[in-house]
């Protein structure tokens, strides 16, 4: 089997699929892409066994045939070859011969027939939406996924579907964010889908740029995502996720509005003196007036006031700095209303459009 592809065809392929590579190579194949060869497509695959991504690029071959070679090895060769470079790959005797200019390379393969694929089961539910979307709303929220928590159930997004909307949510048991968009579905029922972590980051990088449609697919076991050159698929995690509505608090009628950026810049700035392991600030609310303070361990302080909109009781109540920043990178408006009904409760974070994002911060004792 031999064929030739432009480098400038084959690279960016190979930068989508590198990430779905298994880094610890539990199974020697899986350090490796399938390369499937027709008339008229090459089709290359990368799988860890929990996240499968394949990509179809279009062309003419006048062989067919499968082979797999070494994702890591293959993207360096390919990256360091010249821009518009001609690759001429010859599969022979179990080894890959690598032709371009006047390089040559010589990479071990591995049967096609080995390489496992992932197989999805009867469907339970299938949109359409635009890239941009998609990603937006998966963009709004993947931040507070949990990492590594035992409850592992946190360590993904929750996708709640049903006919009209779909909706992201993510918790890390600290904080809360939850976005929605309207969608058209055929679902009569709700169904709840708990994508991994991993599952998202991948598919983040592959929504980006255009802004073609995509067909979601979702079964029991899997969510697939589909556009016109790659076709990507991930295990689900098994597990109920928290009943979130019920740690979403009220609206205060005493919310405040704040300047968004100036409160960002404020908090970035007391945060440098903030205890390095807990990042606390202590946050106090009085008349038209917020004022971060922050302390550590060294005995040094920092103390930053902003001038927003409010009108309630004075509030004294501790935040993890890092959380409330976060939230704030998120939010694109210019302004955010902030809402805490006394010291003991979560702090309600919106944009102050009427989008469907909402925040929740968790309380911290100072």
């Amino acid at each position: 089997m031999k064929f030739n592809i432009n480098r400038e065809a084959l690279l960016p392929a190979l930068q989508m699929l590198n990430g779905v590579v298994d880094r610890r190579q539990s199974l020697p194949i899986l350090s490796n892409l399938l390369f499937v060869l027709n008339t008229d497509s090459l089709s290359i695959t990368a799988t860890d066994m929990e996240v499968e991504l394949i990509v179809s690029l279009a062309m003419k071959f006048e062989q067919t045939g499968e082979i797999t070679l070494p994702a890591r090895k293959l993207f360096d060769i390919c990256r360091a070859l010249p821009a518009d470079a001609e690759l001429n790959i010859e599969i022979k005797n179990d080894r890959a011969l690598i032709r371009s200019g006047k390089s040559r390379f010589t990479l071990a393969t591995l049967a096609a027939q080995e390489y496992p694929v992932i197989d999805i089961t009867e469907q339970t539910a299938s949109f359409s939406l635009d890239k941009s979307v998609l990603s937006k709303v998966l963009e709004n929220t993947q931040f507070a996924m949990a990492q590594q928590d035992v409850r592992y159930y946190l360590n993904g997004l929750l996708l709640e579907v049903s006919k009209d909307t779909l909706r992201a949510v993510a918790t890390d048991g600290h904080r809360l964010a939850l976005d929605e968009t309207p969608i058209e579905s055929q679902l009569e029922e709700q169904v709840q889908i708990i994508v991994p972590r991993k599952g998202i980051t991948e598919l983040m990088r592959l929504l980006s740029g255009d802004d073609e449609a995509v067909e979601v697919q979702i079964t029991p076991n899997h969510i697939r995502i589909k556009d016109q050159n790659a076709c990507f698929t991930s295990k689900l995690i098994d597990g109920r996720f928290p009943e979130y509505q019920r740690v979403i608090p009220e609206i205060s009628s005493t919310a405040v509005m704040a300047n968004r950026e100036q409160l960002k810049d404020s908090l970035t700035r007391a945060s440098i003196l903030s205890n390095e392991k807990y990042r606390g600030v202590r946050i106090i609310l009085s008349a038209n007036s917020l004022r971060a303070l922050a302390h550590n361990p060294e005995q040094e302080e920092a103390e930053e006031e902003v001038e927003v909109s409010y009108d309630g009781d004075e509030i004294e109540i501790g935040f993890n700095v890092s959380y409330l920043l976060d939230t704030l990178s998120i939010i694109k408006t210019e302004k955010v209303k902030l809402s805490v009904m006394d010291p003991n409760s979560s702090c309600l974070i919106l944009p102050e459009d009427d989008s469907k994002s909402q925040y929740v911060v968790m309380p911290m004792r100072l």
